[in-house]
């Protein structure tokens, strides 16, 4: 990342009591370390999953004080390689439910899976005085790969949290079906349970009640800035040194606000976290206006590197192609006019019990 667009992250990310003449020293320690490892990584999962573990205890827990440099982070891996974020996010995630809950993390690689689709159905059911997991879990994320992870499933008292080995016999991960040409080495398919022993992470309902829940989905949103800032810089490497285009700078200047609006929202969110200012309802709506805002500036810089750079580098530039590619499919992970649509319901609904 060139020193102009870290002086900017230093500005809106940095600590205010700091007085630094570097452009980068308000940047969380390993920023630039974790960005290098990210590219470098690449594809390679077994890499990519032992940047996780390794980086795992280094990345403040949210919540605690530091989330700026947690964000700051996140957006590093993805800035070096959006498959690197795409691993090691979720694990973060994890560890910080662990924290949230009051337990502490097995050893391993951890995910969460949490999503749910019509036609799959997990249940968890007690016998004999222990949980078993049975049924079908879509949008599993490296299910063959991981140690653990953290699952949703239905109980008789609601949506409950378990951890769960994936390593049990009973785990059977359902490959062939991620044909996907984004974030294609994280085959995210559906995985069966059969009978697998599942331990209880917090009540009936905790998971999507707690505060973790929202600060999570900003975590995802800072991955999101972060393959934006990888464009961003390609496209301003792309235009260095050419004859001066009125047009191709109006691309990179519209790019280039987008991106700041994306990094600005973070920081805000960051404050309010550590300030006990994002929990209950606040939280999700803070989470919902941070995603929302980071989202359309993603999309933004995707469409203004577009037009910019034209066809080339998605046909020639197999980092560049690979970059695009992968952003898209995670920006997915947003749900667009339909998160709009709950975040107008919800002011509709606090305007009027106002």
């Amino acid at each position: 990342m060139a020193h102009d667009e870290d002086a900017v992250r230093a500005a809106v990310f940095g600590r205010p009591e700091m007085t630094v003449s570097a452009p980068t020293a308000d940047l969380p320690a390993g920023t630039a370390e974790l960005t290098g490892e990210a590219a470098a990584a690449g594809e390679d999962l077994d890499r990519c999953l032992g940047l996780a573990q390794r980086w795992g205890p280094r990345v403040p827990l949210p919540g605690g004080g530091s989330t700026c440099e947690r964000w700051h982070l996140l957006l590093a891996a993805a800035e070096g390689d959006l498959t690197a974020a795409r691993v090691m996010e979720p694990h973060l995630d994890a560890l910080a439910i662990f924290a949230e809950a009051g337990q502490s993390p097995p050893p391993g690689a951890w995910g969460v899976f949490a999503a749910e689709a019509p036609q799959a159905l997990l249940r968890a059911e007690q016998r004999h005085r222990r949980w078993v997991l049975r049924g079908r879990k879509p949008w599993c994320s490296l299910a063959g790969l991981l140690d653990g992870a953290l699952v949703t499933a239905h109980t008789a008292h609601g949506r409950a949290l378990f951890a769960v080995d994936l390593k049990h016999p009973g785990v059977t991960a359902r490959p062939g079906t991620w044909v996907a040409r984004g974030l294609r080495a994280v085959d995210s398919g559906p995985v069966d349970f059969s009978d697998v022993p599942a331990t209880p992470v917090g009540e009936p309902g905790w998971y999507l009640s707690r505060p973790g829940f929202a600060w999570g989905g900003i975590g995802v949103a800072a991955c999101w800035a972060g393959g934006a800032a990888g464009l961003l810089s390609a496209l301003r490497d792309g235009l260095t040194g050419r004859q001066p285009d009125r047009v191709r700078a109006a691309n990179l200047g519209a790019a280039d606000t987008a991106q700041f609006a994306a990094v600005a929202a973070l920081g805000a969110s960051a404050t309010r976290i550590d300030a006990g200012a994002a929990t209950g309802e606040a939280g999700e709506l803070l989470a919902a206006r941070v995603r929302a805002v980071v989202h359309d500036a993603a999309e933004r810089v995707l469409r203004e590197v577009g037009h910019a750079l034209g066809p080339g580098p998605l046909a020639f530039d197999e980092r560049y192609a690979r970059r695009v590619a992968d952003l898209e499919i995670y920006l997915r992970q947003h749900h667009a006019e339909r998160d709009l649509a709950d975040l107008g319901a919800r002011l509709l609904t606090e305007a009027e019990a106002e």
